[in-house]
């Protein structure tokens, strides 16, 4: 069996003694049933381990609906079992299991005994496997449960439905991140956050530790030392502030990235960090002090094989290079926490993106909801915080009544404390689109097909500061416009078909030709970045996906026009906006 993804998943905290456990695993599933509850304790999964049966090999990182998981079942599936022998050879190490991602609650055994499990279908996570693993074979056995009609679970954009419809997909079910083990010294490093200076060409290291001992930074640029720090006998935490010897600065288009080496003790970590800062200025959005208009296209991260696991980093890659190639600069993650590897080629290439959760699925006009989205968000702002193409947060999605309920607008609000608590130094967007409780920036989803229309509509944002929302026609009362920077988040959505083997959608009229598709597009967009008041637009979307035909690429990243009407597109994209323009 082929193995695919062998690269180390997350280049912004990586130890040289790892091992990646990606490829075949024994495997076995359970059907969906009426009456499914999640097991409630480790003794639960203990019995179920001691009766589970292997009938079928998979292969790891691909979830079991994908063709490139080896099996390719698309049913309703509540629980799934893998299990693979690993030889080890700890030493005087302590040895951690990290999982990427794996949907929805996981728990995992390895001989047999009970180690830890994780809640949450979309962060990554690790445990101290060390008390229960020998030298020689061992046993890993990890137990997945996934239910997407609980109110309580959220799946984003997987179908609630047997088949996909409308802006919902394929399902992803168990593991869907890389699988790897981590050899630690016993002290060592746990966790980094890092604060860049950009104005004053500084940074500060903040780390967690196991144990006590020296702790050391190094920084390098193009392999040259250019910053250096050191703190004796450290333990618990620390801050350890470090002058940079030369200044480059992170760009949209120009990631120039520093690299670091932490040492602490016996233990080495490698990282890197971006030199920028972020803030809002009025209704500009500023980068490194200067105002930057955000070009930005809908990413919602499925391939056709793999589903929500990239077949291998190239594909990774080229989302980007796609993206760019018609003159955004960046992308909204949608309804998805996209992998670090990813979000490393974002910094790498100065690639701008928004970080959001898969909301959808979860009943948020129910009080519990609070502490349910919470633990599993403020997981996404601890393994995502130091990535400087992450320019803001947004941990929900189109909060539309949950069966005829309107939304508790205390989930929306305290989320957003709790979000600038821990990270001061991006803005929020509370909910993108509706319905707006508390926020840094008033953005809308509007599929307006009249340019015309939509371009009167968002000049009167200019000429009397209102700013009219067809969401509301419907929806009385439900959020106000207070003056806030603002953002059109999901706009176009124009329907080109290119496979006709499903019945495909798009939003507003269809356009009959591609020349009709080009002139629909260059208006639309033309509107915003002619707006003063405009910081930025996200095209609905970068490729189809499924039975959803509103993509710039088809599903499998192919062309869908010409040279001549990419061309249109792309100066559209990249016009000089108004508000980069105004003093």
């Amino acid at each position: 069996m082929k193995i695919y993804r062998e690269e180390h998943p997350n280049p912004q905290f990586k130890r040289a003694n790892w091992e990646n456990l990606n490829g075949e695993w024994d495997f076995g599933f359970k059907k969906a049933e009426r009456a499914f509850r999640f097991s409630s304790d480790e003794k639960r999964a203990v019995e179920i381990h001691g009766a589970a049966e292997y009938p079928y090999k998979i292969n790891v990182p691909f979830c079991i609906e994908s063709k490139l998981s080896g099996i390719g079942y698309r049913d309703f599936v509540n629980m799934v079992w893998y299990r693979k022998k690993v030889n080890i050879r700890k030493g005087n190490n302590s040895v951690f299991l990290h999982i990427g991602a794996a949907d929805y609650l996981t728990t995992v055994l390895v001989n047999t005994k009970y180690v830890g499990r994780h809640k949450g279908g979309y962060t990554s996570f690790a445990l101290d496997i060390t008390d229960c693993v020998t030298d020689g074979e061992n046993e890993i056995f990890i137990l997945c449960e996934d239910c997407v009609k609980n109110p309580f679970v959220m799946r984003g954009k997987q179908s609630e439905r047997k088949e996909s419809h409308g802006c919902d997909y394929t399902r992803t079910t168990g593991i869907w991140q890389t699988v790897y083990l981590e050899y630690v010294p016993e002290k060592h490093i746990k966790s980094i956050k890092i604060y860049p200076d950009a104005e004053a060409a500084y940074v500060t290291i903040h780390a967690d530790f196991e144990g006590k001992a020296d702790f050391s930074c190094e920084v390098f640029y193009n392999g040259k030392t250019v910053g250096k720090s050191e703190r004796r006998a450290a333990s618990g935490n620390c801050r350890l502030p470090i002058s940079l010897s030369e200044k480059h600065l992170w760009e949209v288009g120009k990631g120039r990235l520093y690299d670091l080496k932490l040492t602490f003790g016996e233990d080495t970590v490698s990282s890197y960090f971006g030199l920028r800062s972020v803030r809002l200025d009025g209704f500009k959005f500023l980068i490194n002090e200067k105002s930057v208009f955000q070009r930005l296209v809908l990413d919602q991260g499925f391939y056709r094989d793999g589903i929500y696991t990239a077949p291998d980093e190239e594909a990774l890659i080229n989302d980007i290079k796609l993206s760019t190639a018609l003159g955004f600069n960046g992308a909204r993650l949608h309804q998805k926490v996209f992998e670090p590897r990813f979000l490393y080629h974002c910094d790498r290439l100065g690639y701008i993106v928004w970080g959001e959760y898969a909301n959808w699925g979860l009943d948020y006009s129910d009080s519990r909801s609070v502490s349910v989205f919470l633990a599993e968000w403020g997981e996404v702002l601890k393994r995502d915080f130091n990535h400087p193409s992450i320019i803001g947060w947004c941990p929900f999605n189109e909060t539309w009544d949950y069966r005829g309920r309107k939304q508790y607008d205390a989930l929306l609000s305290t989320v957003y404390e709790y979000t600038k608590a821990v990270d001061s130094t991006r803005p929020c967007i509370d909910t993108s689109g509706n319905f707006h409780v508390k926020t840094d920036i008033y953005d809308v989803h509007d599929y307006s097909y009249d340019a015309a229309f939509f371009k009167n509509n968002y000049n009167r944002l200019v000429t009397e500061n209102y700013l009219y929302e067809h969401v509301l026609a419907d929806n009385p009362g439900r959020q106000k416009y207070g003056g806030e920077p603002v953002f059109v988040s999901e706009y176009g959505g124009i329907k080109w078909e290119t496979d006709k083997t499903v019945k495909s959608w798009g939003y507003g009229e269809d356009v009959k030709t591609p020349e009709e598709f080009s002139d629909r597009y260059c208006a639309l967009t033309e509107a915003l970045t002619s707006n003063k008041k405009m910081l930025g637009f996200c095209y609905t979307q970068l490729y189809d996906i499924e039975q959803e035909q509103n993509g710039l690429y088809t599903y499998d990243r192919r062309r869908k026009f010409s040279d001549e009407i990419y061309d249109e597109i792309r100066k559209a994209n990249a016009a000089p906006a108004m508000i980069e323009e105004e003093r």
